[in-house]
């Protein structure tokens, strides 16, 4: 029996361009299947208050302190303080935001759905918008 030749990826490290909130690395993409990240979010920098309609996303806080506002399905924004060592997960449809109460450092695994964003400040009253724009369903690209 012939054995299959597997090829061991090293992948290079992408910048994926610039965030008002700091740095966003890819690490690593299995194509289909999964992207691999690291976040660097400055000390009172956040992203939008968002749902993704197909990302599935997860990750693991390895440095600072970090606010994440989430609806647990009430209507109603909570806040949980997360320290280093915590993880948390963002299945599809789940209204989010991370505020970095200090200098953060982010692994996050998710599908590679990339440009995936429903921005809803204005259904919760949120006036500060930071982050990016919401995007059509048309512009999600599966990597």
């Amino acid at each position: 029996m012939k054995k299959k030749h597997i090829n061991v990826i090293f992948p290079n490290i992408e910048d994926a361009g610039p965030r008002p909130w700091g740095q966003e690395k890819i690490l690593s993409i299995i194509p289909d299947t999964l992207s691999l990240k690291l976040l660097r979010i400055k000390a009172g920098s956040k992203g939008g208050l968002q749902y993704h309609r197909k990302k599935n996303e997860c990750g693991y806080l390895l440095k600072g302190k970090l606010i994440i506002r989430f609806d647990n399905g009430n209507g109603k924004l909570q806040e949980k303080i997360l320290n280093p060592g915590t993880s948390f997960h963002f299945p599809p449809g789940a209204v989010h935001q991370e505020e970095a109460l200090e200098d953060c450092e982010i692994i996050e695994a998710s599908t590679p759905h990339f440009n995936d964003r429903v921005r809803v400040e204005n259904k919760y009253g949120v006036k500060d918008k930071d982050g990016l724009p919401s995007t059509s369903e048309d512009e999600i690209i599966l990597k």
